[in-house]
This record gives structure tokens, C-alpha cells and sequence, in this order.
């Protein structure tokens, strides 16, 4: 029904930058939200950035100044650019994304990627 792909993670080294990207397909009807979210290993999942269609964005205290997130509302699309990497910022990367589907009237519902992994060496 509705798909989120991420891309983008991979081995970095500390201090550098990486790019991540997410792109929602599927029956959409309209996207509240587009977060990302990471795990990092034996930790819970936590929020990173989320980016609204009204344009506000917000950040983890952790990431910002570091982070930003940016979306393409055309393309269904929510991008993460990270710099100035930490070995602390080694974690699996979900997107997360509210939205509604077509034909759901406004009911909202959350769909999630399947994660790509950054690990950041020091």
C-alpha cells in the first residue's frame, strides 16, 4: 500500500559528513510528517528530525547544529544530511512517515522504513 526506502547509510569516518534519503511510494493522499529516527546498538530507538508540510523542523538536541533534514514534498522524498560525525552517531536510520492514504478519508497512519545502517568509525 505505502512503501518507505531509505538509502544513503554506510561506513563514515568521525568528523565526516553522510547523506541519508527516504522515498515514499504508494497510495498516498497527503504526508503530515517525515521523520527520521535511529536506534543505536543495545539502545531504544530514538527521534532525530522530523520535517512538517508546513515547513517547521525539529531536532534532537543531540544533532543539532549537525543535522538537517529537508523534504521534497513533490517527490514524497525526506533527506537527512549529517556532518561532522561522531562515533556516538553509529545506528540503524529509520524514516518514519504520518500520512494519509487514498481513500482513508483523514485518518492518519504512521509507516516506517526498514532501516539502513551508519556506522561511523573514529
Amino acid at each position: 500500500q505505502v512503501q518507505l526506502v531509505e538509502s544513503g547509510g554506510g561506513l563514515v569516518q568521525a568528523g565526516g559528513p553522510q547523506r541519508l534519503s527516504c522515498a515514499a511510494s504508494g497510495k498516498i493522499f497527503f504526508i503530515n510528517v517525515m521523520e527520521w529516527y535511529r536506534q543505536p546498538p543495545g539502545k531504544q530507538r530514538e527521534r532525530v528530525a522530523a520535517a512538517f508540510t508546513d515547513g517547521r523542523t525539529t531536532y534532537a538536541d543531540v544533532v543539532k547544529g549537525r543535522f538537517t533534514i529537508s523534504r521534497d514534498n513533490a517527490e514524497n522524498s525526506v533527506y537527512l544530511q549529517m556532518n561532522s560525525l561522531k562515533p556516538e552517531d553509529t545506528a540503524v536510520y529509520f524514516c518514519h512517515a504520518q500520512l494519509i492514504v487514498l481513500g482513508e478519508g483523514s485518518h492518519s497512519r504512521d509507516f516506517w522504513g526498514s532501516g539502513t545502517q551508519v556506522t561511523v568509525s573514529s
